[in-house]
């Protein structure tokens, strides 16, 4: 069977090539495969009939994307690798049910399951913050969050406070307004984007984007 982990490992050996000394290396170890220019619906056909050189290049391709995406919904660096390894086994075993004679993309179908993943995981966190290696320090997030109200977002270190602060009080909403939130801010997706992606109406994205930033608003005022 294909495993997730062996291609984390590949990709983990190919960030430590010494490029300046041979600029070559990573195109040569990229390429190996055979495939680079196989489209991602052709490999798609191909992992799904057990290729493995069509599974690491779909890994190649799209790792840094849904790593980006988890990276949204939790903070623990361990967290997010264990649960892209679980988008990629994931995406495996549903290969057999995608086709682009269905008019999506591999790449939308794709982010539809890490989203989707990364939502179930935080309902079944519940409205608990994410466990981190610090405990939530509520005098913390008011300083931050005055901080971040007299800077006005005018500097690096303002912005800084800010997707920390994001993180933060996103913890605290719901999973339905935590999803919300980050793919119209956070990922900065039109609504109809959203929509397409989670499978709801435009009036229901629309409807839980309010209700989201209500939440929101009511979180922010606890800690002012």
């Amino acid at each position: 069977m294909i495993t997730v982990t062996a291609c984390m490992d590949e990709s983990a050996r190919e960030t430590h090539l010494d490029t300046d000394e041979d600029p070559h290396a990573q195109t040569r170890v990229r390429g190996a495969s055979g495939m680079t220019e196989t489209p991602d619906e052709g490999l798609a056909v191909l992992a799904h009939a057990g290729n493995e050189r069509a599974f690491e290049e779909l890994f190649n391709r799209h790792r840094r994307r849904i790593t980006r995406i988890v990276g949204k919904f939790f903070n623990r660096q361990e967290r997010i690798e264990e649960i892209v390894q679980e988008i990629f086994a994931k995406m495996y075993f549903a290969l057999g049910d995608y086709s682009d004679d269905r008019g999506a993309a591999f790449g939308a179908w794709l982010s539809r399951i890490a989203v989707n993943h990364c939502y179930d995981q935080l309902r079944r966190a519940g409205r608990r913050p994410e466990k981190t290696s610090e405990a939530f320090d509520e005098d913390q997030v008011r300083i931050q969050l005055r901080a971040q109200l007299a800077a006005g977002g005018r500097d690096a270190e303002a912005a800084a406070i800010s997707r920390d602060l994001a993180n933060k009080l996103l913890a605290r909403l719901s999973a339905d307004d935590r999803l919300v939130l980050t793919l119209l801010d956070a990922e900065e997706m039109a609504v109809a984007e959203i929509a397409v992606l989670l499978g709801w109406s435009i009036s229901k994205v629309k409807v839980r984007a309010h209700r989201a930033r209500a939440s929101l608003r009511r979180v922010v005022g606890e800690f002012l």
